[in-house]
């Protein structure tokens, strides 16, 4: 979900509840070929009613769901860039109310991500 979901799933769950939002991460700064990685990742659960339902509820509309997900979808649900920007998009959970952001990396013909998580790795003590 987008990280401005958060902060209302935040409000609903109340201060003790744990949350932990899902985001999808492309190590890649070129933008056409980000949003290809992640349409291949992610394109798959954009075909879901259940994710469409709560999509819908956030603001995108049939036009988002189309050809694996317009830009604007494909922007607002996966971080992808260099470890700056996907630093920014963690950080943005954090603030809205989550505790902790599961990142799922996503890689060209769905490799183990070893370098990706080594990459990472270096953003834990910037967190907060």
């Amino acid at each position: 979900m987008p990280a401005e979901a958060a902060a209302g799933y935040r409000e609903n769950l109340g201060n003790d509840a744990l949350l932990a939002p899902h985001l999808a991460v492309v190590l890649n700064t070129d933008p056409s070929r980000a949003r290809e990685i992640a349409r291949g990742g992610i394109g798959f659960f954009l075909g879901l009613h259940t994710y469409q339902g709560n999509l819908r509820r956030l603001g995108f509309s049939d036009a988002d769901f189309v050809a694996g997900g317009s830009d604007r979808l494909i922007d607002a649900l996966v971080a992808w860039g260099d470890l700056d920007a996907v630093h920014a998009r963690i950080q943005q959970h954090l603030d809205a109310g989550a505790d902790h952001v599961a990142l799922h990396v996503i890689t060209p013909g769905q490799q183990i991500p070893t370098q990706q998580w080594a990459e990472l790795a270096t953003l834990l003590p910037h967190l907060t």
